[in-house]
This record gives C-alpha cells, sequence and structure tokens, in this order.
C-alpha cells in the first residue's frame, strides 16, 4: 500500500505561484509514475501533469502548458508540482496520485490509470 500526502496548498491572487508537494510511503518511490489531478467545483477530475519514475519525461494538460512544472526528488520520496502566473479558472482541489510500473512508464492521463491517491489540497486564485 502507498500512502501519499499533499502540501503547499492555498489562497493566492491571480499571477501568483505556489508549490505543491506530495510525499509518499509504503513502496520504493522509483518503482511509481507519479501525477497530478485537480478537481473544480461542480467539474470532473482533470489530468495536470505526469512524471516518469525517473524524472526524465514529463507530460502536460495544454491548459497549465508553460505555466506548471512538475518535478520529483526520489531521494526524499516526494512529486512537487511548480505552478505559476496561476488563474482563477486553476482554483480546484489538486491531487496526488501514483501508478505502480510493472512494465514501462505510460504517463497516463486518466485517473483509471492510477493505483493511489492522496486526500488532496486545496487551491484558490482570487481575481
Amino acid at each position: 500500500q502507498v500512502q501519499l500526502v499533499e502540501s503547499g496548498g492555498g489562497l493566492v491572487q491571480a499571477g501568483d505561484s505556489l508549490r505543491l508537494s506530495c510525499a509518499a510511503s509504503g513502496r520504493p518511490f522509483g518503482t511509481l509514475e507519479m501525477g497530478w489531478f485537480r478537481q473544480a467545483p461542480g467539474k470532473e477530475r482533470e489530468f495536470v501533469a505526469a512524471i516518469s519514475r525517473n524524472g526524465g519525461t514529463t507530460y502536460y494538460a495544454d491548459s497549465v502548458k508553460g505555466r506548471f512544472t512538475i518535478s520529483r526528488d526520489n531521494a526524499k520520496n516526494t512529486v512537487y508540482l511548480q505552478m505559476n502566473s496561476l488563474k482563477p479558472e486553476d482554483t480546484a482541489v489538486y491531487y496526488c496520485a501514483a501508478r505502480r510500473v510493472v512494465y514501462a512508464d505510460s504517463l497516463s492521463t486518466s485517473g483509471s490509470g492510477y493505483d493511489y491517491w492522496g486526500q488532496g489540497t486545496q487551491v484558490t486564485v482570487s481575481s
């Protein structure tokens, strides 16, 4: 079993930056592909970003490309989401997700492609 704990959310103004962190435990972190998703009120959960096990490959939703950066520190069992130039439409609960890799990294954009989820952290961007 893998436990994921997000932190770093908060209330910011449009144009500000935030860095989310997700600490993982329960399984060797280097065996996990990681992703970030978000869910705004009244909307479905959507993919934000994903990163391969060694951090060498990343993938982003078009809506955040160029503004958000996903990274990981395997020595610290932590994945990060640096969010710059935040917009009110970025307001959502942000979830960290992990996928046990059996054969190869896939950088899934579907929530069903992940095995473990954190509890979420609220990000609110005011205009």
